[in-house]
């Protein structure tokens, strides 16, 4: 269906309840905002806030089925069930990365120490519905970026370091479930959801399209 000027300013109000409650920093704040006002469909609306809370004021403000199904946002039956192109990452005084078209075993295991290390799976596929990642960091640093329609959650602990979550929540029907462990001593591991490629490229063609 498509989205009004109303359907978009809704949405707006939601991220910027987000960015005032610390769940969404001022790039993925500006990220979204950008691309609700460049939405054209509720379908696209509805993927920018899927993985929010909603406060009782802007209840009844919301797209109707925000937290539904949008099967328009992505085709999860051809991504699952593809057999696994890496069971693990290790970095040792350097780093790691798994980006791209990779696909995600059952059980990923990550290790971080004096390194850093990213997971994108923003255009991953995946081994089965379920998996588990673990992200393991002694001083180092692993990001995981997951897309919006993704179901994530994050059970990771921080000891004199950080576990970040701002990625917990459900995705669209039939998406993976992915369930991000492990814990950080004296380093860092943070869960973000970002918007994927192929977006970022159709907002900056649209803008460049207005200048």
């Amino acid at each position: 269906m498509r989205a009004s000027d109303a359907d978009r300013e809704r949405v707006a109000e939601v991220l910027r309840e987000a960015v005032a409650e610390g769940r969404l920093d001022m790039e993925e704040f500006d990220e979204r905002l950008g691309a609700a006002y460049k939405s054209r469909t509720q379908g696209e609306l509805q993927v920018l806030v899927r993985d929010l809370p909603v406060s009782a004021e802007t209840a009844p403000m919301v797209l109707p089925g925000v937290r539904g199904q949008d099967a328009s946002v992505t085709s999860w039956a051809s991504r699952i069930g593809v057999p696994a192109t890496s069971k693990g990452a290790f970095a040792f005084w350097g780093g790691f990365k798994r980006w791209g078209q990779w696909s995600v075993p059952r059980v990923f295991t990550s290790f971080a120490m004096w390194g850093g290390g990213e997971i994108d799976l923003r255009e991953a596929r995946f081994e089965e519905r379920e998996v588990t990642i673990r992200c393991i960091t002694i001083m180092g640093g692993i990001q995981v970026k997951v897309p919006n329609d993704l179901h994530v959650e994050v059970r990771g602990i921080g000891i004199m370091g950080g576990f970040d979550d701002k990625a917990t929540g459900e995705g669209t029907p039939g998406s993976p479930r992915v369930r991000v462990t492990g814990f950080a001593l004296m380093g860092g591991v943070g869960v973000d959801r970002k918007l994927r490629r192929a977006e970022k490229e159709r907002l900056r063609g649209e803008r460049r399209k207005e200048l």
